[in-house]
């Protein structure tokens, strides 16, 4: 499931933490949405706890384009039939980078974090209801869809932390 992201960061690393997170809320303003901010908030500050961080090297501009794309990539930005949907080559356009660059840095971020499509730790709130990932447990050694199994189990799953709410309560 997907845990709450931290956004604190070490008091060396806050000027580059800000100035990439000004840049990543500005273009979420304009062209994504809160959620996406958020995400991309917690991801920059994911990486500025890195030892070393990466984010100490390298132009703000590219980092941010970097992390929302890898957050793209993840949540199907790039797909026309999301909701908000961005092409690759628009989110570089606007973060004022080049689309190479933006995608380069957006790989070496997942790579980094080992983040892969509807990863259950970066999937934007909108997604959770709909992701595979976050619902798919084993149980007994089958894999289930915890949502068709009983209330009873579901709550097990929940107090475990597996999942982010009981399904049977909606």
């Amino acid at each position: 499931m997907a845990k709450k992201q931290s956004e604190s960061v070490p008091k060396a690393l806050e000027p580059a933490f800000s100035a990439i997170v000004n840049m990543t809320e500005s273009i979420c303003k304009q062209h994504l949405n809160s959620d996406y901010a958020t995400l991309a908030r917690q991801l920059a500050a994911t990486l500025a706890r890195k030892r070393p961080s990466p984010i100490m090297r390298g132009k703000p501009e590219i980092w941010a384009c970097g992390i929302l794309y890898a957050l793209g990539t993840v949540n199907f930005l790039f797909d026309k039939t999301q909701i908000p949907h961005l092409r690759a080559d628009e989110l570089c356009a606007v973060s004022g980078v080049s689309k190479s660059s933006g995608e380069n840095k957006g790989k070496l971020i997942r790579d980094l974090l080992n983040m892969y499509p509807l990863d259950p730790n970066w999937c934007l709130p909108g997604h959770v209801d709909n992701n595979p990932l976050i619902w798919t447990l084993k149980v007994d050694g089958f894999l289930v869809d915890i949502r068709h199994m009983s209330r009873d189990l579901q709550v097990i799953a929940y107090e475990k932390g597996l999942i982010p709410y009981i399904p049977a309560d909606q």
